[in-house]
């Protein structure tokens, strides 16, 4: 069975020290983060932060024609809703779950408030949200200059990291809603992973069974992203 989920599997509330963690803690309220649930729309006020546990959230830009294409995802390292502590309080992005599970809600005034005491947890969230901005330019420099195959490695490497096994449940539209690509060429490149025996995808259940080689086959960003996450975030603690 699969152990409940509790605030500590994510990394950023492992993190917290213990004065932090149990101002905290009272405040923070389990939410169920189902497939395709929006978050937060585009320029809406935050009310809340969100602290996944299980689940991926996708941060999506939406142009006026409708198409999108992903900037970054969030899972069980970080948090969703960055703009409350930096100041703008909306952002022009959406944030939809991009795979289903659980997270937990902290509201935005607790969050403002224990950024603006500039102790260690202003700290901890600017050091994740210097590895949030790498992870977007990244990802605009993947998606000029890299192909689709490439592309799609480096999506399914950074989910999987967000994810404790090594399944997704994903459908073609999705991935390429995320991508920003037309999903007949996410089809073909999910078909040459298959061919080459990296993945199994069937039905929307995306299963890697060659890591290693996954890792080989993408290029240098998801090794420039998971550098950037190790080195600015704590490792994790014990939940």
């Amino acid at each position: 069975m699969t152990p409940p989920d509790t605030p500590r599997q994510n990394q950023l509330l492992a993190s917290l020290p213990d004065a932090e963690w149990q101002r905290w803690k009272p405040h923070l309220e389990m939410v169920e983060l189902p497939l395709g649930k929006v978050l937060y729309e585009s320029g809406e006020q935050m009310k809340s932060v969100y602290f996944p546990t299980s689940g991926i959230v996708s941060l999506l830009y939406v142009l006026n024609s409708g198409a999108s294409a992903e900037i970054a995802v969030v899972g069980s390292e970080g948090l969703v809703g960055i703009s409350l502590f930096m100041g703008g309080g909306s952002t022009p992005s959406r944030a939809v779950v991009q795979s289903s599970g659980m997270g937990y809600r902290l509201p935005a005034e607790v969050v403002q408030a224990e950024f603006e005491r500039s102790g260690p947890v202003m700290h901890l969230l600017l050091r994740y949200t210097q590895a949030l901005i790498t992870q977007m330019s990244q990802t605009a420099v993947c998606n000029r200059h890299h192909t689709l195959d490439q592309q799609l490695c480096r999506w399914l490497l950074l989910s999987l990291d967000r994810l404790p096994g090594s399944e997704l449940l994903m459908t073609q539209e999705l991935i390429s809603n995320m991508l920003g690509v037309r999903r007949e060429g996410v089809t073909e490149a999910a078909l040459k992973l298959q061919t080459a025996g990296l993945i199994r995808y069937v039905r929307g259940r995306i299963s890697v069974l060659d890591r290693p080689r996954l890792e080989e086959r993408t290029c240098e960003c998801y090794q420039v992203v998971k550098r950037e996450y190790d080195r600015l975030l704590p490792v994790r603690a014990a939940s």
